[in-house]
C-alpha cells in the first residue's frame, strides 16, 4: 500500500486543465500604444490586478516579467472573446489576461487595471502562493520568500480513458484503448507519449493527434491514444503515462522527489489502477 502524504490544496484529478479560442487585443501592442519600448529602463515586471476581492476587500493580483509581456513570441493577450463569443462571466468578463503556457495564477480574470513596475506584484497570490519547495519544508519552515513565483509549468501528461476503478473488456483481438492529453509550458512541443498497460514494466509509444501548432507556441495540450493487447493475464493493472517535450524534458516516476507542501507542479507518472474483464 502507498502512503499518500498530504498537502494544503485542492484535489483537481486531471480536470484542472481545458482548451479554448481566444480573442482580444495582444499586451505587447497595448504597452506599445502607451509608449513603451523593449528597451524601457526599470520596467521589470507587468502587474494585473482583477476586480474581484476577498472579505478583506484586497483584489486579486499578479505579475509576469515586463521580458515576456513584450516578447512577440509569448503572444500575451487581453482576452475579451472565448470561442468566437464574448468573454463569458466565469471566465473574466469582460476582459482577462491569458499568458500561454504559464500557470492559471497569473491568468488574472475581470480584469481591471495593468501596471508597469520595477518590482514584482506584491500580491499574496504572489509572493506567498503558488510557489515550489524542498519536500522536506513543512508549515512550520516555509519561508515563502525563498522561492520564485511559479511561471512556465513542467511537462504533464494525464489519463482519462478508462477511469480509476473502471472494469476494461478488451476487444475481439484482445486490445484495450487508453486515452489522454499531455502537455507542457512555454509552448514546448509533445513529442511523444509513453504508456505502459502492466505497471511500468513495458512501454509502448501511443498515437499523437489534434492540431499542428508552432514551433514555440504549442499552447494547446496534444491529445493521444493507444490500442494494444495487455501484456499480462493479471486480472488487475495498472496503466501508466509519461510524456516527452520538445526540450526532452521527461515526468519523473514518482512524486516523492518533488512533493511539496502545497502540492503545485506535480508532473509524476500519471497512474491509473483498472479491472480486466475476459469472455
Amino acid at each position: 500500500m502507498n502512503a499518500v502524504k498530504p498537502v494544503k490544496g485542492l484535489d483537481w484529478g486531471t480536470a484542472a486543465i481545458s482548451n479554448a479560442q481566444w480573442a482580444g487585443a495582444l499586451l505587447r501592442d497595448v504597452l506599445l500604444d502607451a509608449g513603451y519600448t523593449e528597451d524601457t529602463s526599470r520596467a521589470l515586471h507587468v502587474h494585473f490586478e482583477g476586480l474581484d476581492q476577498d472579505l478583506t476587500g484586497t483584489k486579486y493580483g499578479a505579475s509576469i516579467s515586463f521580458q515576456r509581456a513584450m516578447n512577440k513570441q509569448s503572444e500575451v493577450l487581453l482576452a475579451y472573446e472565448m470561442n468566437g463569443e464574448p468573454l463569458p462571466k466565469d471566465h473574466g468578463f469582460p476582459l482577462r489576461v491569458i499568458v500561454p503556457g504559464v500557470v492559471g495564477a497569473r491568468n488574472v480574470k475581470w480584469l481591471g487595471r495593468v501596471l508597469v513596475s520595477a518590482e514584482e506584484s506584491r500580491s499574496h497570490w504572489q509572493q506567498n502562493d503558488y510557489k515550489g519547495f524542498n519536500p522536506c519544508v513543512d508549515w512550520d519552515t516555509v519561508d515563502f520568500k525563498s522561492a520564485p513565483a511559479i511561471q512556465e509549468l513542467p511537462v504533464q501528461s494525464a489519463i482519462t480513458e478508462p477511469k480509476p476503478g473502471q472494469m476494461v473488456t478488451p476487444d475481439s483481438d484482445g486490445k484495450v484503448t487508453v486515452k489522454g492529453y499531455a502537455w507542457s509550458g512555454d509552448g514546448r512541443e509533445i513529442v511523444r507519449v509513453d504508456v505502459s498497460l502492466d505497471g511500468g514494466k513495458t512501454w509502448n509509444v501511443a498515437e499523437l493527434y489534434g492540431e499542428k501548432q508552432g514551433e514555440g507556441h504549442s499552447w494547446a495540450w496534444k491529445l493521444w491514444k493507444l490500442e494494444a493487447s495487455l501484456p499480462t493475464e493479471d486480472k488487475e493493472v495498472t496503466i501508466i503515462c509519461k510524456a516527452v517535450d520538445s526540450s526532452y524534458n521527461v515526468q519523473p516516476d514518482t512524486v516523492a522527489p518533488i512533493w511539496n507542501l502545497r502540492g503545485v507542479l506535480n508532473n509524476a507518472w500519471h497512474r491509473v489502477h483498472v479491472s480486466v474483464h475476459r469472455d
